[in-house]
């Protein structure tokens, strides 16, 4: 009796979620993801390098810049381990313990990522309405202080939530939605009262992205009023053109976020590979992505990637 009702309370493992209807050693699947880790791997670091060897970027946008890229690599390192390992070796179970802690590095991290969206949200304002005043008001000292109040407060603000489900029994199926953990996913499994959980889970979505969607909103709506205001055609088209790339980056996380958290709520009749697909959109797009937007819109990233790809090129020879 002991021995069953410690398996009751406390389970040693999840099994984790492959894409429905396909084999989990299905390659095809496989490697096209393992690519895609790589590249977001190669874009976020060329990133980080170009920032930090071309000093005519060590400005306020740009250390913002860097520190979205070590929020995308935190998000997709935190799912790497058990994606590639469900695909590349079947291996379909996680500990408990190693999917609390994978949940607190998603959740943490989608935390800093919104908040670091905020932080450049507000540069951008500062840049277009105080433009006279944007190096005094945004100082790398200013920055430091910003980057470092958006990480704990990702740290902070999501511990709860691990330490929480920690205390919660399981006594259903172990069989997870999806291929990593997510906080949603383990209180469906969950067989005890959950309702402290998902009142502070939400509370958590509220303090952080719901928070800073409506600062983003807010300081966009002041940014399209001065640039109404202008009177220079020329002026209000390059004053909007600096934003293009933090509103791409803005609508690529959260899009995906929120379709996701529609489905949780409100999706359970639809099929399971939806689930699927909008969970893995939501941590692999943005990652993937942000790098391809800012060198886009960047000359000086952009051309710092053709000059290492030219040198690479000239090394061979």
């Amino acid at each position: 009796m002991s021995a069953a009702n410690n398996t009751v309370f406390s389970p040693l493992t999840f099994i984790l979620t492959g894409v429905p209807g396909l084999p989990m050693n299905n390659y095809w699947i496989a490697f096209p993801l393992s690519c895609l880790y790589l590249l977001m791997l190669l874009g976020n670091c060329t990133l980080l390098w170009t920032i930090k060897t071309d000093f005519t970027l060590h400005t306020p946008m740009y250390y913002l810049l860097s520190m979205l890229a070590v929020a995308d690599l935190g998000l997709s390192v935190s799912t790497l381990p058990s994606m590639l390992g469900i695909f590349w070796f079947e291996s379909t179970s996680l500990h408990f313990d190693a999917c609390v802690i994978q949940i607190y590095f998603i959740h943490s991290f989608s935390a800093i990522e919104s908040g670091v969206l905020v932080a450049m949200a507000l540069d951008r304002f500062v840049a277009i309405c105080y433009p006279l005043q944007y190096a005094s008001i945004l100082t790398g000292a200013l920055i430091m202080k910003a980057g470092g109040v958006i990480f704990m407060r990702g740290v902070c603000v999501v511990l709860p939530v691990a330490v929480l489900i920690k205390k919660l029994p399981f006594c259903r199926s172990m069989l997870l939605s999806h291929s990593f953990c997510l906080h949603q996913d383990m209180l469906r499994l969950a067989c005890g009262d959950v309702r402290v959980n998902s009142v502070y889970g939400l509370t958590a979505v509220i303090l952080t992205k719901g928070l800073d969607s409506m600062a983003i909103l807010l300081s966009y709506l002041m940014i399209v009023r001065a640039i109404i205001s202008t009177t220079s055609h020329e002026s209000r088209t390059k004053a909007f053109s600096t934003c293009i790339s933090h509103l791409c980056a803005v609508l690529v996380f959260y899009i995906p976020l929120i379709s996701l958290s529609i489905i949780h709520r409100f999706g359970k009749h639809l099929p399971a590979l939806t689930h699927t697909l909008m969970a893995d959109a939501y941590l692999l797009v943005p990652p993937i992505l942000n790098p391809f937007i800012y060198s886009w819109k960047t000359k000086q990233i952009r051309r710092w990637i053709l000059t290492i790809f030219h040198w690479r090129g000239a090394q061979r020879l």
